[in-house]
């Protein structure tokens, strides 16, 4: 009985943003417009240092796994809702419901994962200059980077698979804009205790323990920085991770809004949600550009073409 009770629902209804009737074709164009503009900037900064000899170092490394990951992450909800904005496409399949979750977790979980690393690659940069290339050599980069994604995919298994074998033979109308674990939930017909608990705590402790670290990170970090002699040294090592802090705070901001608070405004939760999703992931090559002499000297040498290149030659 449990095993026909769980096949009754094979799609979901995701009714969408509320209260934005009347607004679909201005939301549709913004939110095109945020999602081609994070594709072409997480783009372009890909192909930028791929074709850099001089940016084939770890920092810009994982830099490329973050772009990876915002196209990604950015996609596993703005195409469904740029659909259902523009002709209502509301029913998504119990498989696609699925993915949602899945990769929604595990993308945003190996997120949080790399900007750790990443505060480790800048502690050990800062703080251990002369040994760095040592501490940050291939093998490591590369092991580390696996690591995210490792880690990622086996917090987001574990979630999706707590989610979809409980029984879904109620109501099939999701209230959001996307498969995300608590909106699905409530919809099942048994208790959900137990992935409720496993989801807050899971979901709360990981960006937590993220952020310790992270912060712990630039305790060190400061400290060496207020000892150099060198006001210039002061300048460029302080200026190498504003970019990362700048990103790191729109990650950590909304995730610890929406998963800590779960008594949040339905009012705010929405926004709160779409800024991470569709701002954060255009945001965060702006900020590495604007900040980042070499990334946009190799935007520069890429745009201008070949022109350009002879000349630096």
């Amino acid at each position: 009985m449990e095993i026909k009770n769980r096949t009754l629902v094979t799609e979901f209804i995701l009714l969408g943003i509320p209260h934005t009737e009347g607004q679909e074709a201005m939301l549709f164009v913004v939110f095109l417009t945020f999602y081609l503009c994070t594709l072409l900037g997480n783009l372009l900064i890909l192909v930028a240092v791929v074709s850099d000899a001089h940016l084939h170092t770890p920092m810009y490394f994982f830099l490329c796994n973050l772009s990876v990951l915002d196209i990604g992450f950015s996609s596993v909800s703005t195409p469904k809702m740029l659909a259902n904005v523009l002709v209502r496409s509301q029913v998504i399949s119990l498989g696609g419901c699925m993915s949602q979750v899945f990769f929604y977790h595990f993308l945003g979980s190996t997120e949080c994962f790399l900007y750790t690393v990443m505060a480790y690659d800048r502690f050990a940069a800062i703080c251990n200059p002369l040994r760095y290339t040592i501490i940050m050599n291939c093998r490591v980069c590369a092991l580390l980077a696996a690591g995210t994604w490792v880690t990622g995919s086996f917090h987001a298994t574990i979630l999706t698979t707590l989610t979809f074998q409980l029984p879904y033979c109620g109501s099939s109308e999701v209230d959001y804009f996307f498969c995300d674990i608590f909106p699905v939930v409530k919809l099942a017909c048994s208790n959900t205790l137990i992935i409720e608990t496993v989801s807050f705590t899971n979901i709360g402790l990981m960006p937590m323990t993220c952020f310790l670290l992270i912060f712990a990170s630039y305790i060190r970090i400061v400290i060496a920085i207020l000892k150099m002699r060198s006001a210039e040294g002061r300048r460029k090592a302080a200026s190498t991770c504003v970019s990362h802090l700048s990103v790191v705070t729109l990650f950590f901001g909304p995730c610890a809004l929406i998963y800590t608070q779960p008594s949040l405004s339905e009012v705010l939760v929405t926004p709160v949600q779409i800024f991470g999703n569709v701002v954060t992931p255009m945001l965060n090559p702006t900020i590495y550009t604007l900040r980042n002499k070499d990334v946009k000297g190799a935007l520069k040498k890429l745009v201008g073409g070949q022109v350009v290149s002879e000349g630096g030659h």
